[in-house]
């Protein structure tokens, strides 16, 4: 009798049971128990990412280098701008792309994850949190891949990094908050507007040019710095400009960028709660 109370306790403990109220209350529970949903739909993500393609994963290569090409001629070049620090442009530049490819990356997939996965939504009960969540995670390879290449940036530049690379993984996870936060919002959106998704490739464009890529951000001039610092991707791109060139960084605006991620990331996931109930219906 007792190991058949054993396992009815256990049965108790992994019971999922739909009622008013019971699944709100339980929701972040239930997002550690269907933690192997978000594996298997990340690793698909990884799989079919570049499935069919004639260059496969080295687009995440090309794509940011040609930007890198670009950018350094017309910043660099045509517009005579320059680097504060000791680093070539050209790294300054790429230093850069790193966190904004993945941001735009991370946006467009997240923003489009729901609807990819309409099927899976209307048949089966599972947080919604985790389709966005295995979309941005996905992003994250991308970024690996694209490091490689900085690395042999390096070497070709005969640069050392700097010390403060240490520091990088944090700046990463600042990237990935940015990313998801806003791309709850967006996919939340998404779902009930479907010409929405139309306006993101013309935010993630917008936003290449109004974030500090293709140069410094200290080109800014101070009156304007604590404005400019509002587009939280000023914060991250020159944290990683700081990790691995060691530029100088503005710490002042710095904490703004971060204050906004962080406001992002609340707001982005008590809309995406809020409009969670009716996902299903509207897709």
């Amino acid at each position: 009798m007792k190991e058949k109370g054993t396992a009815n306790k256990s049965d108790e403990q992994w019971s999922l049971v739909i009622e008013p109220g019971r699944a709100a209350k339980n929701y972040w529970k239930d997002l550690w128990r269907y933690r192997e949903l978000f594996y298997i739909l990340s690793w698909r993500d990884i799989k079919v990412r570049y499935k069919q393609t004639v260059i496969g994963a080295a687009w995440s290569i090309i794509r940011p280098l040609l930007t890198t090409i670009i950018f350094t001629i017309i910043f660099s070049r045509v517009a005579r701008l320059e680097n504060p620090g000791t680093a070539p442009y050209a790294l300054m530049v790429f230093a850069g792309m790193l966190p904004w490819q993945f941001f735009s990356n991370a946006l467009s997939e997240s923003s489009n994850s729901l609807i990819g996965n309409a099927n899976l939504i209307t048949k089966v009960y599972f947080p919604r949190l985790i389709i966005p969540a295995s979309s941005v995670i996905t992003s994250l390879v991308d970024l690996g891949i694209s490091f490689i290449l900085i690395l042999c940036m390096f070497a070709w530049y005969g640069y050392m990094p700097s010390w403060h690379i240490i520091f990088l993984p944090l700046f990463v996870l600042l990237a990935f908050t940015c990313s998801f936060g806003i791309g709850l919002y967006l996919t939340a959106v998404n779902v009930k507007y479907r010409d929405f998704r139309y306006i993101i490739p013309f935010i993630v464009q917008f936003g290449l040019y109004i974030s500090p890529v293709g140069f410094n951000s200290f080109v800014v001039s101070e009156k304007y710095r604590m404005l400019y610092s509002l587009n939280p991707m000023v914060g991250v791109i020159d944290g990683f400009r700081w990790c691995l060139l060691g530029d100088p960084m503005h710490w002042r605006s710095f904490v703004v960028s971060v204050v906004i991620i962080l406001s992002f990331l609340v707001i982005g996931i008590y809309y995406f709660r809020k409009m969670e109930k009716s996902f299903a219906d509207n897709i």
